[in-house]
């Protein structure tokens, strides 16, 4: 490839190298120049540009970003189209990715023109989230390179979760009050939800090796296909009461202990074919922790060995990655979800699309459950019209609520009545709103994770904006001054030297506005 500056009358046919503005519009990088290009630039008074000349043995960009993606799509993987030299890869399913990481290295030093960037290894995702996207740098690259990346490229997969059926056995102690465990069975609901797994049965009993050991025996004769066992205290040896109660159901203890943090204390085993998990205490928190990386594998069927789990330790301390945000600043970030459901579901005719249902979920708790498994540290919803069917939806949740009775003016009133009613020892929101079905915790918790003071962080999908929004308090005034329908649109284009833009999938621009919408994805009006 020939890259660099030549005349405006030799230009056509060459690639643009920078974008250049022109009077009535500009040209972008990437444009391939034309007749009538040229003729523009020369309008304007442009004498030369900056161009990149493919040379007979190259491959443009998009084209072989698109080869090295359709080489590394394996099964539940999809290749999307390309754009400026970029191919990003989805999953077409819900479930854990499985990537060989020393194939993916090998790749990467083939030649730095060529690069391909991952998901986490076993990372839990979505259907439509982005898995891995591949980058080609210049213009163009080498046959001869290409096809030695194609060659070196291992597919990636999304093992599929499955329906599980899950037999639940929580022990208890005077001290243990029932308040924690009701608690600790809807945080493990909303854990399995995404997999589409449910608990079967749960049984609480004394907190004695026999009687647990009687019920894991009973829950699997009973059809469990994976058995999760809560201590009231925690597990701190092999003769403790989970790991004997495993042993004396006819089971086999296959681990105790891990290299993560939180996590430690984890028990795995299995009873004849039936995995074991003894979950360790930070379970009972939202927030990510070592049994979230062995259930999503189990959900998955992908089983874990004590290998795999000894494997675990580098990237194991979760108390500082982006689960739990340690900005640059030396404190933690304080960021409050916002949940906006106030809307009077106009374009869905007479339902009311905050409680309409997906899995027998209203939109409303799908969207609050997202916020509440993050790393938000509060979540207030934004109530308005039929405040009541709203509240029912949330029946159980941990959230404040706040209602506007001006929501007929639009999604600007419910944003000032929430902005209003935050703290002040905040550093920024996260805006969530409540039609949007396919937004996880995990995609609150990547823009938290890239959130920096005084940044707004936006996710994009194939170049495309989209929702939730991160703002940082000193916003705080300019959203509240926003009015209309359009939230704060304006603002993040008046101010886009502050965005911070992160890739996702389509989760961030699927939203549910229709009748035909809701039925697409499988929805029941409420």
């Amino acid at each position: 490839m020939k890259f660099g500056p030549v005349r405006i009358v030799e230009a056509a046919g060459a690639i643009l190298a920078h974008s250049v503005r022109l009077p009535d519009g500009s040209l972008r990088k990437g444009t391939t120049l034309t007749a009538a290009h040229v003729a523009q630039l020369a309008a304007a008074g442009i004498a030369e540009v900056v161009v990149a000349r493919l040379d007979v043995d190259d491959v443009h960009e998009d084209q072989a970003a698109a080869t090295v993606a359709a080489a590394l799509a394996g099964q539940g993987v999809r290749a999307e189209r390309p754009f400026t030299g970029r191919a990003n890869l989805t999953a077409e399913v819900a479930g854990v990715v499985v990537i060989d990481r020393a194939a993916i290295d090998r790749l990467n030093r083939i030649d730095p023109a060529i690069t391909v960037a991952t998901v986490p290894e076993y990372a839990s995702v979505t259907a439509g989230q982005m898995v891995a996207t591949v980058k080609i740098i210049p213009f163009a690259v080498s046959q001869a390179r290409l096809a030695a990346a194609t060659a070196a490229a291992v597919p990636l997969r999304v093992a599929p979760f499955h329906a599980a059926s899950v037999g639940l056995v929580a022990t208890t102690l005077p001290a243990l009050k029932p308040a924690v465990m009701d608690k600790t069975r809807r945080l493990l609901d909303a854990r399995l939800a995404p997999a589409g797994a449910s608990v079967m049965r749960e049984d609480r009993v004394v907190h004695d090796s026999g009687a647990v050991a009687a019920s894991l025996m009973a829950l699997a004769r009973a059809g469990a296909d994976l058995l999760i066992a809560f201590g009231a205290s925690a597990v701190v040896d092999g003769d403790d009461v989970i790991p004997a109660a495993i042993r004396e159901a006819g089971g086999e203890v296959t681990r105790l202990g891990m290299p993560v943090d939180p996590g430690n204390l984890i028990v795995l085993g299995h009873i004849g074919d039936v995995p074991v998990i003894g979950a360790p205490g930070c379970a009972r928190s939202p927030k990510e922790n070592g049994f979230d990386w062995v259930l999503a594998r189990t959900l998955a069927g992908i089983p874990v060995t004590s290998d795999d789990i000894a494997s675990m330790g580098v990237g194991g301390l979760l108390t500082e990655i982006a689960s739990r945000p340690q900005p640059r600043s030396g404190h933690a970030s304080r960021i409050a979800a916002l949940l906006l459901a106030a809307g009077s579901s106009r374009r869905m005719g007479d339902a009311n699309k905050m409680i309409a249902t997906i899995g027998g979920r209203a939109l409303v708790r799908i969207a609050a459950e997202a916020a509440l498994g993050s790393a938000a540290q509060s979540l207030t919803v934004v109530t308005g019209y039929a405040p009541q069917e709203v509240e029912t939806a949330l029946a159980g949740l941990d959230v404040d609520r706040i209602h506007n009775p001006d929501f007929a003016g639009g999604l600007s009133t419910s944003l000032r009545a929430g902005i209003a009613s935050l703290g002040d020892d905040l550093d920024g929101a996260v805006v969530l709103l409540a039609d949007m079905p396919a937004i996880t915790s995990a995609t609150v918790d990547r823009l938290v994770e890239a959130f920096r003071p005084g940044s707004i962080v936006v996710p994009v999908f194939n170049g495309q904006r989209g929702n939730p929004v991160v703002w940082p308090r000193r916003f705080f005034p300019e959203l509240m001054a926003v009015t209309g329908d359009t939230g704060g649109r304006r603002l993040i284009e008046e101010h886009r030297d502050m965005v911070i833009e992160v890739e996702l999938g389509a989760d961030v621009a699927l939203d549910v506005d229709t009748p035909d919408a809701l039925a697409a994805v499988g929805g029941q009006p409420g």
